[in-house]
């Protein structure tokens, strides 16, 4: 796979991940507010974002698996990081909202 292809996934990565914390982030400020169902309802909306962005990464994972040569760029690395500091950041999200439902 060919540098051009692996930025492509890339980016799709990052669109999916970025769109998964705006909404995550977004979550936070409504639990913060007490409104637990709008947050649940954000966190659901990202965790679509953040199937897209794994199916993105998956396939090339797969091509790589497959035993083809995958020729990684900095975006790629930018995207990798943007997937798991917003998986963290819905790790985290959890314990905040407990945090919040006993206040």
């Amino acid at each position: 796979m060919d540098k051009e292809t692996v930025a492509m996934i890339g980016f799709e990565v990052v669109a999916f991940a970025g769109e998964a914390r705006s909404k995550l982030l977004s979550a936070l400020v409504e639990a913060e507010k007490q409104n637990f169902e709008k947050a649940e309802m954000l966190v659901t909306e990202a965790n679509e974002s953040l199937m897209e962005a794994h199916s993105s990464q998956t396939k090339m994972l797969a091509i790589e698996a497959s035993g083809e040569s995958v020729e990684l760029g900095f975006i790629m690395v930018h995207a990798q990081d943007h997937l798991m500091t917003t998986l963290l950041l819905k790790d985290i999200l959890q314990h905040l909202f407990n945090i919040y439902k006993k206040a």
